[in-house]
């Protein structure tokens, strides 16, 4: 279920904790099982309601993996209510507009990151196609099919950060934000 709210309209303290969609149980056809659509790019902020959420549906988060072309600071650790989910980072393995999310039971899930920037109009259209059970495309391919279609003149930009679609970033510019983020991270302190 997706609850799409007018920001401008709305007070915050209305708004839903976390806006994710999942896909219905059972057997998919889908590479993926739902979107999330985080309000910023900051894990530490936004991933303690995407795991509440879960935990209650779908058994406690133990571990998340994202690409780090998407996200400025990766955290080793970080504190939800209750316990602490450890997070990794792929470089080539993972879509960089996915988030894996694993649990104790061992489940994953794999959910397309709408970029925090994205109209809600174009974020709740990303969600639907995203949860579809006959949706066979990555989270790459939906956001690029958004771009190109440009429906309902509605600008979207699938880029999370700028220099992520720049194309003179190169092959090892995923290399250099992995290794700055981990320099960030190493300086966090252990929650106990």
């Amino acid at each position: 279920m997706t609850a799409t709210l007018n920001r401008a309209t709305t007070p915050a303290a209305l708004e839903p904790a976390v806006r994710l969609s999942l896909a219905p149980d059972g057997a998919r056809a889908g590479r993926l099982d739902g979107a999330w659509w985080p309000r910023s790019r900051d894990l530490l902020l936004e991933l303690p309601s995407l795991a509440a959420e879960i935990d209650g549906r779908w058994g406690r988060i133990t571990r998340i993996t994202v690409n780090p072309a998407q996200w400025p600071v990766i955290p080793r650790r970080i504190p939800v209510t209750g316990h602490t989910v450890h997070a990794g980072w792929f470089t080539t393995e993972q879509d960089e507009h996915t988030i894996a999310v694993y649990s104790y039971a061992p489940r994953r899930l794999n959910l397309l990151v709408v970029p925090p920037a994205t109209d809600a109009v174009v974020a709740a259209r990303l969600m639907s196609e995203a949860t579809a059970p006959a949706n066979t495309r990555t989270a790459s391919e939906l956001l690029a099919a958004e771009a190109d279609s440009g429906a309902a003149g509605q600008e979207f930009r699938p880029d999370f950060l700028p220099s992520a679609a720049a194309p003179g970033d190169g092959p090892g510019e995923a290399g250099r934000r992995a290794a700055v983020a981990r320099s960030r991270a190493a300086s966090w302190p252990v929650p106990a």
